[in-house]
């Protein structure tokens, strides 16, 4: 929604819905943002591990809406810093690869099938994310 909203037009119609949907999105994620400042493979459930490819994701979300001025500075800004931290801490190693990144998933009713889901080590998935933050915090 970050990016949509940066490229939508002012003035399209469902511009103010998305809008609050992007909104409400970021308020919920920042309750769920753990001690290191990464989320978890499943979002609220604080057991589950911590997930790279979200991370980086929602850190991401959260810049590009500090910088648009869709988000309220102080809590996202800090929530962002947060996340970017967490992120060089815990997943990128010295060759830039970023670690647990959760393969692929398709959907089920088990809690079990999503805490056990496999990680990989420099998957796109993860990769892509985290080069949209720093060119996120590069933009002006």
């Amino acid at each position: 929604m970050a990016e949509l909203l940066s490229e939508l037009p002012k003035k399209h119609p469902q511009r103010a819905r998305i809008l609050q949907g992007y909104l409400l999105m970021m308020a919920s994620l920042l309750k769920y943002q753990d001690a290191d400042g990464v989320w978890h493979q499943l979002i609220d459930h604080p057991e589950s591990y911590q997930e790279s490819s979200s991370t980086a994701m929602f850190t991401f979300a959260m810049i590009t809406g500090v910088k648009q001025g869709w988000l309220k500075r102080k809590p996202y800004a800090q929530a962002a810093r947060k996340g970017w931290l967490g992120l060089n801490k815990l997943f990128i190693d010295q060759d830039g690869l970023v670690d647990k990144v959760c393969v692929g998933t398709g959907q089920t009713n088990s809690l079990d099938f999503y805490l056990n889901r496999p990680t990989q080590k420099g998957n796109p998935h993860g990769q892509a994310p985290v080069l949209w933050c720093v060119n996120a915090l590069l933009k002006k």
